[in-house]
């Protein structure tokens, strides 16, 4: 696993069983990524990597948002960072973003899939690949079916997905598309998506 090669970061003394959580989301989904990643401590013991469907024709400023609004460091992937646990990593517009078995990141600008570049589907493929069991996908709000792939591959692989509920999704068609592959393990109300990824990142081998 990524985790044991001589190449990646150390993790944390206090991690538990999660390397990885990858979120995705489309319309609505600033909103949903601020409440998520809001509710984080600073010492969150798995590195965060996210696909928003963007305007691929304008600059994102995703990432200096986020920053303003979480106390985890986001940054722009770019070719060939290194994943650091407690750090997010944020799709640029019209790139796909996978993950390498040896914990760097590779863009991409291949075809789209379902209609989107970056894909949440690549990204989850790439993330099951690399972590297995210790990965985490989390479907938020959006139109459109992306991310049903991908949430196949991590169950495949032993992971675990998170999609999030109707009553508290702007639109439901990408946790809704997920959910109906049988794959979701947890269905949850935007407010309980964050304590839901503490309880299972930091406090899994307590207790």
């Amino acid at each position: 696993m990524t985790i044991n090669s001589p190449h990646a970061t150390p993790k944390p003394a206090h991690a538990a069983h999660f390397d990885v959580v990858a979120l995705a989301s489309s319309a609505g989904g600033l909103n949903a990524l601020t409440q998520v990643l809001a509710g984080l401590p600073a010492d969150f013991s798995a590195a965060i990597l996210i696909v928003q469907h963007l305007d691929r024709r304008h600059r994102s400023l995703m990432a200096d948002i986020l920053n303003k609004r979480s106390p985890i460091s986001m940054q722009e992937a770019a070719n060939g960072d290194r994943i650091e646990y407690g750090r997010a990593y944020i799709a640029p517009p019209d790139n796909h973003v996978l993950v390498n078995g040896d914990g760097t990141l590779t863009l991409s600008h291949s075809e789209m899939v379902h209609f989107v570049r970056p894909s949440a589907d690549l990204l989850f493929e790439s993330v099951a690949a690399a972590y297995g069991n210790r990965a985490i996908a989390v479907v938020l709000t959006g139109t459109g079916k992306d991310a049903s792939m991908g949430v196949r591959a991590m169950k495949k692989k032993g992971g675990t997905v998170i999609a999030q509920d109707q009553t508290s999704s702007e639109f439901f068609g990408m946790p809704q598309a997920a959910i109906a592959t049988g794959c979701v393990d947890f269905v949850l109300p935007l407010e309980e998506i964050g304590p839901a990824l503490v309880t299972l990142v930091m406090e899994g081998d307590e207790g």
